[in-house]
């Protein structure tokens, strides 16, 4: 968490360059840290996801509105279309967030490395805590 109000107060992308960060468009490099971050933290699959879903939204409101069409088709088509385009998203995932990361600047793996630092770093905590003073202790 510290990591990451150290970056959030090192810059952040306004709402327009989130946009096109979103749609692929890359940023400058004072945001470098905070597309790692945004790589990397927690909650990643959940950002990603977030960010498929506005990449998705023109085709979806192109569904939407198609006029000659009765609207449980182009119901229907919306939802294939997201479900369809969220399935391709979760596919990539890792690639596309470490390409990501390589544009801002970092180099090739660190995102998966940063992952892999941060759940050894919660297993350790999960354990510490059971095992404090021998309380949960079976030994």
């Amino acid at each position: 968490m510290r990591a990451y109000r150290c970056c959030v107060d090192a810059g952040r992308p306004n709402p327009a360059q989130w946009l096109w960060y979103a749609y692929g468009g890359g940023l400058p490099r004072a945001l470098s840290p905070w597309v790692l971050e945004d790589t990397t933290r927690r909650s990643w699959v959940l950002r990603h996801l977030a960010r498929a879903l506005v990449q998705l939204a023109p085709v979806v409101a192109l569904c939407l509105l198609v006029p000659p069409v009765d609207f449980g088709l182009r119901l229907t088509a919306a939802g294939g279309g997201i479900v369809i385009g969220l399935i391709f998203s979760v596919a990539y995932m890792t690639e596309t967030t470490e390409h990501r990361a390589v544009k801002a600047g970092w180099p090739s793996g660190t995102t998966a490395r940063r992952r892999e630092e941060r759940a050894e770093r919660e297993r350790v905590e999960r354990r510490a805590r059971y095992r404090s003073g021998g309380a949960g202790s079976f030994d």
